[in-house]
């Protein structure tokens, strides 16, 4: 029987038709489902990009100028206007005339609010306003007087904000006398110069004459009227003057003259320091840029050149000429520097105007005036907008849409020569509390700071990173495995926040105080490691039957711990050795290395245990993940263990350890409060170990917050986002590639 029960057959459960098509529905659904979770990956990714594109966009968008008429004056025909001026809402105008006479007007129309007589039948031969784009004004007249006046506005809300009338205001605020300033008249040039504790005033005359009135403010602590103590100082130099301009510190003058030379001249002692040649041709126009430092030179071939003092080594000023800017089609004849930003308007002989930016060293925008060579124009506080008076007393308007003139291919990437600086140079400065700074927006240093960063996080991750993930899934007993990689897997849970506090306020001061004990402990624990290993594989010791294979490890905890004590102990003895007992001071003044609390050494070594778990977790599941079949035929070809896994192994897990990297990369590149808290977040570029940096992601967490909307420092910063993402995405397809090429070469094995 028993037999008999043993040669029926088997009965098998067979599933139905209904089960089968259930099981086909959950697989299209779950296909349908990762699908639609990897195309929204996809989409929000997209998103993004187009986002920070859409932002960023703006700041290369070409400017725009549009032109229309607002009325006509007859009486303001060629030559009759000296001085004209437009108020920031764009609504009064200020004009001047050859005659004496200050008028208010509207713009709506031209018509006109109030007027002042200046004089008494004496013409007007000079009107110049501060080149800081105040509300001051001097006009000279034919007798050599100058009157020094001051406009403003207020508006009045009385009637409802919709109502608002804007009142213009003429006044004295040094008297109202005339100041003779030049005897005898012949004023040829004039420049005006304000200051907290000095007014200066300068005006050319014929045959090389030069008067310089200085005057020194004196504030009445009862009144608050302020006085003028006036001294005079003169010159007469050896050419025809054609232009004239004076520093906003009062201590240079430049003098600009027929053969194309500017002068650079002390004002304290009167004396010229040094000429330069510009131009072969005439200097028919200059300016000073905003800020007073740098000056605009304009000739009668349409060139136009930047020059401002640069100290030289001998700790001696001389002007040099800083950049030069694209020609227009005639002589300049006028040049208008924008109150608010380093950019400037010019005008030449043909009527050609242009719109240029000085940092950016860019010609923004050109345009052919319609009515040819303006008699006067003005430009708007905010450079949105240019009045022009035509010699047939027309009046037009252009409307200016020119945003983001500072940026440009040469500002964000390339060296930049930037005011008071000796040389071109790499510099991030976003903001300071005045209109006159120079902004600088170079992301060179930046992205610097960004790869050096990385750069030391991954020297200090992979090596640690990658030979433990080999050692742990290959060598490791799989006991020891199951505890160890959970353990440093979990490191990854740490915040970021976390590691960078302890990196800036525990970690810096320590390394700071304890530098040559980190040194000697670079130093000696692998030596001491590598010494422990080779006792312990050539003694006969009675301990090794009780250590498991793959255990190993354990041992060398207590070795570790003893190496970290004797490294700091003999920390002392070798700074006296070698060092004259401080290393710190000896690097400083025997190798000319700085040395900053909060650098890339700090940097590094936090980073890099903030990537070690990312890296390792994915390289030793590659490692693991390799068939045992390879290591198992290796081994009994006669392959040692070690020979298994540097030729076998390794190659065949190459392709998820470079993904492992690149991984760490993108972690190391993308990294925020890390680098944010433990270094000094100075935008330098330095390689110097001891040396702090900035990098793209830190730069934006902190200016984000201060920086104004759709501004340019807010747009360069999504710019700088926009940089990261590029660079993400790039690494992101080369890492991809490389990985296939990897896998397709290994797969045969």
């Amino acid at each position: 029987m028993n037999s008999a029960a043993k040669n029926q057959p088997v009965s098998l459960s067979v599933r139905g038709d209904d089960f089968h098509r259930w099981r086909s529905r959950k697989d299209l659904l779950a296909k349908k489902i990762i699908g639609l979770g990897g195309f929204v990956v996809i989409a929000a990714v997209l998103l993004i990009l187009f986002y920070l594109l859409y932002v960023v966009a703006p700041l290369f968008l070409p400017a725009k100028m549009s032109q229309k008429s607002i009325g006509s004056q007859p009486g303001w025909g060629a030559g009759s206007t000296a001085f004209l001026s437009i108020e920031e809402q764009q609504q009064i105008g200020l004009r001047v005339s050859r005659s004496g006479t200050a008028e208010f007007f509207t713009l709506d129309g031209l018509q006109p609010v109030s007027a002042l007589e200046l004089s008494a039948g004496g013409q007007v031969v000079a009107a110049v306003a501060e080149d800081q784009g105040s509300s001051l004004l001097a006009v000279a007249f034919e007798d050599g007087q100058v009157s020094v006046l001051q406009h403003s506005y207020k508006t009045d809300f009385s009637e409802g904000i919709e109502l608002r009338k804007i009142l213009p205001l003429l006044e004295f605020p040094y008297g109202a006398d005339r100041r003779e300033l030049m005897p005898g008249g012949g004023v040829t040039g004039l420049a005006l110069s304000d200051g907290d504790t000095e007014l200066v005033l300068v005006a050319t005359g014929n045959e090389g004459r030069v008067q310089v009135e200085w005057n020194t403010k004196q504030e009445n602590f009862l009144s608050g009227e302020i006085n003028l103590e006036r001294s005079i100082k003169t010159m007469n130099v050896d050419f025809d003057i054609s232009g004239v301009a004076i520093s906003d510190n009062h201590r240079w003058l430049y003098l600009g003259d027929e053969e194309g030379r500017v002068h650079f001249i002390s004002i304290a002692g009167m004396e010229e320091v040094h000429s330069i040649q510009v131009a072969d041709t005439r200097i028919s126009s200059m300016s000073m840029l905003l800020g007073g430092i740098s000056v605009l030179v304009g000739d009668a071939a349409g060139n136009i050149t930047q020059l401002f003092p640069v100290r030289n080594q001998s700790n001696e000023y001389r002007l040099a000429a800083v950049r030069g800017f694209e020609a227009q089609q005639a002589a300049v004849v006028r040049i208008i520097p924008e109150q608010r930003r380093k950019g400037f308007i010019s005008v030449d002989a043909s009527g050609n105007l242009a719109v240029y930016h000085s940092t950016a060293n860019r010609l923004v925008l050109t345009e052919q005036l319609s009515g040819g060579l303006p008699d006067a124009l003005a430009l708007a506080p905010r450079a949105a907008g240019l009045l022009l008076l035509n010699a047939d007393g027309r009046a037009d308007f252009m409307d200016i849409d020119n945003e983001h003139p500072e940026v440009s291919f040469s500002s964000l990437w390339s060296k930049v020569w930037y005011e008071n600086y000796a040389q071109p140079e790499y510099v991030w400065q976003s903001s300071a509390s005045s209109n006159e700074f120079e902004p600088k927006f170079s992301l060179t240093p930046l992205a610097f700071g960004t790869f050096k960063a990385a750069l030391y996080a991954m020297l200090f991750a992979l090596p640690l990173a990658l030979a433990g993930a080999a050692y742990t899934a290959y060598f490791m007993s799989p006991a020891l495995r199951r505890m160890v990689k959970p353990t440093i897997e979990i490191m990854a849970a740490l915040p970021t926040v976390i590691l960078g506090f302890l990196a800036g306020l525990w970690f810096a001061p320590f390394l700071e105080e304890n530098l040559a004990g980190v040194f000697m402990l670079m130093l000696l624990v692998p030596l001491g490691l590598l010494l422990f290993a080779w006792f312990w594989t050539g003694a006969d010791w009675r301990i090794k039957r009780y250590v498991k294979e793959g255990w190993e490890p354990l041992l060398l905890l207590p070795v570790l711990v003893l190496l970290g004590a004797l490294s700091l102990t003999m920390a002392g003895p070798f700074q006296d050795l070698f060092f004259s007992g401080d290393l710190r001071s000896w690097l400083s003044r025997e190798a000319g290395i700085s040395y900053d609390q909060r650098n890339a050494m700090v940097v590094g070594a936090a980073m890099g245990f903030a990537v070690i778990p990312t890296i390792f977790s994915i390289a030793e599941d590659a490692v693991y993940g390799v068939p045992r079949s390879l290591s198992n035929g290796s081994l009994a070809l006669g392959a040692t263990p070690w020979q298994t896994m540097v030729r076998v192994i390794l190659p065949t897990a190459s392709p998820g350890m470079f993904s492992a990297v690149m991984i760490g990369l993108g972690r190391a590149v993308g990294e925020t409060m890390i680098v944010l808290m433990a270094t000094g977040n100075t935008p330098i570029m330095d390689w110097n170990l001891f040396e702090g940096m900035r990098t793209l992601a830190a730069n934006i967490a902190v200016e984000m917050p201060e920086s104004a909307v759709n501004g340019s420092h807010y747009r360069i910063l999504f710019l700088a986002a926009l940089v990261l993402f590029m660079f993400t995405f790039i690494v992101n397809t080369v890492a991809e590639l490389i990985r296939q090429h990897l896998r397709e070469k290994y797969s045969s094995l």
